[in-house]
């Protein structure tokens, strides 16, 4: 439990100090939005670019761990894509719930908690597990949103608008790019590093004093519909089928089942919110999921680190 806490307390430190600036004045009503701009043009494309281009195909080309990890937030992606379109919800909106109950908060609490459980050796699989969220997951959430902000033209039209925003998208391009530098075998400049890790290491903290900032800020009245049934997903769904892949069908080795089990019981990151407020969509119920997923991740977390024989 311990070991739970300490790496998810900064999380709701973050939170609360947005919240604390916003309520007393310390940061504008603009706060969150500027903040998030920033994570979405500067900070995010900055650690996507350096991920990608420093990673090596012996790293990240895991097939079984791949499989069973994209399996499990694919798989709940496509499930609540599918229920939230069923229930009459635009295709944007049922996009970014589809990411909120899916999207494993891999980076900014996978990696310490992967490190102070299973040791170094659980990098790896954390490093793939976050090129799995951020550049497959994410990649197809964008296109989905993009789809449905041009929904209603002529489909040649809409593919070319939507192939245009997301190579557009600095949120796609620099997984890309990476992906070309690190192809390319060349080895990044100090300086240039220094200055991607110094924007990378700024996005985390940004998106969470972001969201705290958005939580400040009047809500609309009465209780938000629908999120308690995506933080189960995320929280219980999610780890559940991932595991069953990983371990009964794959038959991966132990370290890379409980970290396939450990990454995906993961609550939702920032990227459902950011994706809501950049895109100027309704921000109440995803905001609530990184919130609530994130308080329930001390009691499932938990629970999991009882039962891993470790």
């Amino acid at each position: 439990m311990s070991s739970v806490v300490n790496v998810v307390l900064p999380v709701f430190a973050l939170i609360f100090l947005g919240y604390l600036c916003r309520r007393t004045g310390r940061l504008g009503p603009a706060g969150a939005s500027e903040l998030n701009r920033f994570v979405v043009w500067l900070g995010l494309p900055a650690l996507l670019f350096k991920i990608t281009a420093t990673s090596t195909w012996a790293d990240v080309w895991q097939p079984g761990f791949i499989a069973a990890f994209s399996i499990g937030c694919l798989g709940v992606f496509a499930f609540t894509l599918c229920y939230r379109l069923l229930q009459k919800q635009p295709l944007v909106d049922a996009s970014l719930d589809a990411l909120g109950a899916s999207y494993a908060n891999t980076g900014y609490i996978g990696f310490p908690l992967c490190l102070l459980i299973l040791g170094e050796a659980a990098l790896q699989p954390a490093l793939v597990a976050t090129l799995v969220v951020v550049c497959v997951l994410f990649a197809i959430a964008l296109a989905c949103v993009e789809t449905g902000l041009h929904a209603g033209q002529d489909i040649g039209k809409t593919l070319a608008k939507v192939s245009r925003a997301l190579l557009g998208n600095p949120l796609v391009l620099a997984p890309l790019l990476g992906a070309g530098w690190a192809l390319g075998g060349l080895e990044l400049p100090s300086g240039i590093s220094t200055l991607l890790d110094l924007l990378g290491a700024a996005a985390a903290p940004c998106a969470l004093v972001s969201l705290g900032l958005f939580l400040a800020q009047p809500q609309p009245s009465g209780p938000v519909r629908g999120v308690w049934p995506l933080v189960l997903l995320k929280l219980i769904v999610q780890p559940a089928l991932t595991w069953y892949f990983a371990a009964v069908v794959f038959e991966l080795e132990p370290l890379w089942v409980y970290s396939a089990l450990l990454l995906s019981a993961l609550p939702t990151g920032t990227g459902p919110y950011m994706l809501a407020e950049f895109y100027g969509r309704e921000g109440s119920r995803v905001s609530r999921v990184v919130l609530y997923s994130t308080l329930g991740s001390l009691l499932s977390l938990s629970l999991i680190l009882v039962l891993l024989p470790v």
